[in-house]
């Protein structure tokens, strides 16, 4: 089975596969990438061809495979908004982050739902979260200690994969930056479920006892909790 792995623009990585079994060309889209699939004794250059030719079809399906949109508007965080705008061919497409927007530059060529430029406004929206999360979360967790006599260690702000939140036996508190996403009744029981880790390392009956002393409703908001995504496609 010969291979050969091309650059597509605006797509990505193409994977051409040459298969003895086949006799026709093949395109498959999957969340691991873009498949072509051709005879043995066609050229590479024909499957090149044939991917290019559907290429928006091709920016179409990973975009939808790869999460919700970013739309023009849309409410990122709790104090950003999106905000996508053409710029000449000669300027950059760097993106870049202000007090209340993210701003996402785009070539004349470019729409929004192009996957480079979904993916370019992606890591722009996640600055601007980390940004939001550095600036909100650490003077919330210290008022909620404060209030309920709790010390930790620190705080950090990382962008993390399966939790929104962790505390570790030193008291070093982490939270994750798409806490920025949920309503603000939910980061503040990640914050209280954090801070009761400093006295309870497990999620035993003694950790529940700690949490619902400063949360009453700790098990409800524990279950609905896990119903809420970030907005941003990026994060599973």
């Amino acid at each position: 089975m010969a291979t050969k792995i091309i650059e597509l623009a605006g797509v990505g990585p193409v994977t051409l596969v040459k298969r003895a079994g086949n006799r026709s060309i093949r395109l498959t889209v999957t969340p691991t990438g873009v498949r072509v699939s051709m005879p043995k004794w066609t050229p590479f250059s024909t499957g090149q061809a044939f991917a290019h030719k559907h290429i928006e079809w091709i920016a179409k399906e990973l975009a939808k495979q790869s999460g919700p949109q970013l739309v023009q508007g849309q409410s990122i965080g709790k104090m950003h908004h999106m905000r996508f705008e053409h710029v000449p061919a000669s300027q950059s497409t760097a993106s870049r982050v202000t007090g209340t927007e993210i701003i996402v530059k785009m070539r004349p060529d470019e729409t929004i739902d192009n996957l480079t430029v979904q993916e370019r406004a992606g890591k722009a929206a996640i600055r601007a979260l980390k940004r939001e999360a550095e600036r909100l979360l650490p003077p919330r967790v210290a008022g909620l200690a404060a209030k309920h006599g709790k010390q930790y260690r620190s705080v950090s702000i990382k962008q993390l994969k399966r939790r929104w939140g962790s505390c570790d036996s030193h008291q070093n508190i982490v939270l994750n930056l798409f806490l920025m996403e949920l309503p603000w009744e939910y980061v503040d029981y990640v914050l209280l479920h954090e801070l009761a880790h400093t006295l309870q390392m497990n999620h035993g009956e003694a950790f529940w006892r700690e949490l619902k002393s400063m949360q009453p409703r700790a098990r409800d908001l524990a279950e609905q909790i896990h119903r809420h995504r970030p907005a941003i496609g990026t994060w599973h």
